[in-house]
């Protein structure tokens, strides 16, 4: 049976907002208590479980409910794509689970794969980023709230390779334009997007507008189909996704 890891401290004063649950996959077990040392003394979270395949994780999404399952993107017993797969599962099982995936890949590929059925309660994040605990806490609320999060390093590496072509349509956007197609990329909405670049939300609306019409994508209406549509847009030229 899986037990509750880190559980809060007697005396906790349970009328506050209930901490972040979180149940922890990770196959690596330097990478595994690296992050729990990193979470454990934060009060907006709690572990309820740390395991180290993709069986283990299933059993203590079932077993704990979670709010948030912080998973690798490989681990037993295939060592593939295990904790995209799980992401996917969960869609049915236990559609109100956020899931961050924590992957050494920047192939955009995997993001796509987890964004398949829509883009809310899903973040995908580069394991370098696990070593801050500020970034990973902004993927954590993200999803717990319904929203999502792709890894800007991924997105820039997109946007570089697919500029490099001659007869991009890339090299029609303004700069402003670039910057708001990396911010759509990474999952972000239209208000936050104008609070990331110091813009107007109407001006941001103008802008992507402007985007998606020079980039023929103009179909992608809602914040799931327009995030899938410009990550595929940017990975769609070789050697993008081994960036």
């Amino acid at each position: 049976m899986i037990q509750p890891l880190r559980a809060r401290a007697p005396g906790s004063d349970y009328r506050r907002a209930m901490p972040i649950r979180i149940a922890l996959g990770e196959d690596s077990l330097l990478v595994r208590e690296g992050v729990l040392q990193l979470l454990s003394d934060d009060p907006a979270v709690e572990i309820v479980a740390a395991v180290g395949d993709a069986g283990a994780l299933r059993e203590a999404c079932d077993h704990h409910r979670p709010d948030v399952v912080l998973t690798d993107i490989r681990m037993p017993p295939t060592n593939s794509d295990e904790g995209i797969r799980l992401a996917q599962e969960l869609r049915d099982t236990h559609p109100e689970m956020g899931v961050v995936v924590l992957s050494q890949f920047s192939d955009p590929q995997y993001a796509l794969a987890l964004l398949d059925r829509g883009t809310d309660r899903r973040a995908y994040l580069l394991k370098e980023r696990v070593h801050n605990r500020a970034e990973l806490m902004a993927a954590i609320r993200a999803v717990a709230g319904g929203g999502a999060m792709i890894d800007p390093k991924i997105v820039e590496a997109l946007v570089r390779a697919r500029s490099r072509g001659a007869r991009s349509p890339l090299n029609d956007l303004t700069a402003r334009e670039r910057e708001v197609l990396s911010e759509i990329a990474q999952a972000k909405s239209n208000a936050a997007i104008a609070g990331s670049l110091f813009l107007t939300k109407r001006a941001v609306e103008k802008h992507i507008n402007a985007i998606f019409l020079k980039l023929n994508l103009a179909d992608a209406e809602d914040s799931s189909k327009r995030v899938k549509a410009t990550l595929m847009f940017l990975s769609d030229v070789g050697g993008a996704g081994d960036a």
